[in-house]
């Protein structure tokens, strides 16, 4: 049976995690209600701008019912501003933005800088590149958060390894949660995708 896997299509980058799950075999869906999320077998929050989303989440009736099918097991992943979603406390944002709490982690929104510090780096990322010969990750940052604290069920997948962000976490899993800080929607490297799938499939 081929999965379902939705992407919230609210704002961001939905074409190209569209795009990306449909090479990766599965059938993606965008979901903009209520309905469309009931026959999700997982779900992709975007990057994009997170206070919009959060906002577009109550506009579109979609917030309590994804709240509830995240708390109900529904497996998750978020890029970028999905990760500042997903998580339980976020710094720096709008008072009245409103969050998931999906993820025990704290996350720091815009923590790169703006768009104009925006980068990319090579990562190592458990359960992808830790394979004999796997090539490392090629992550690109826009205006990206980053995992300043991590609850003891949260998983820290990968970190950046060189540059004046040394050491920050910017890959998490906690069970059927998958959040990174970068964009690999938009490098043509589909094994975040993949990851994700294989986490959906034996959810």
């Amino acid at each position: 049976m081929t999965l379902t896997i939705g992407v919230l299509a609210l704002q961001g980058d939905v074409r190209e995690h569209l795009g990306a799950l449909e090479s990766s075999g599965v059938q993606p869906i965008p979901v903009r209600r209520p309905a469309e999320l009931e026959v999700v077998d997982g779900i992709v929050i975007p990057g994009g701008e997170s206070t919009a989303m959060s906002r577009l989440l109550g506009v579109f009736d979609l917030y309590d019912p994804l709240v509830s099918r995240l708390r109900a097991g529904l497996p998750a992943y978020g890029s970028c501003a999905g990760m500042i979603l997903l998580a339980s406390k976020i710094l720096d944002t709008r008072a009245d933005a409103r969050h998931l709490d999906a993820l025990d982690i704290t996350v720091r929104r815009n923590a790169f800088g703006r768009q104009t510090e925006s980068f990319e780096t090579n990562l190592q990322f458990a359960g992808i590149t830790d394979d004999d010969g796997a090539e490392p990750m090629h992550a690109v940052f826009i205006r990206a958060p980053w995992v300043e604290e991590t609850g003891p069920g949260v998983e820290v997948l990968a970190t950046v390894e060189s540059g004046p962000a040394t050491g920050r976490v910017v890959a998490v899993r906690q069970e059927n949660v998958l959040a990174t800080s970068f964009h690999p929607e938009v490098t043509g490297d589909l094994r975040v995708h993949q990851f994700f799938i294989d986490m959906v499939a034996t959810a």
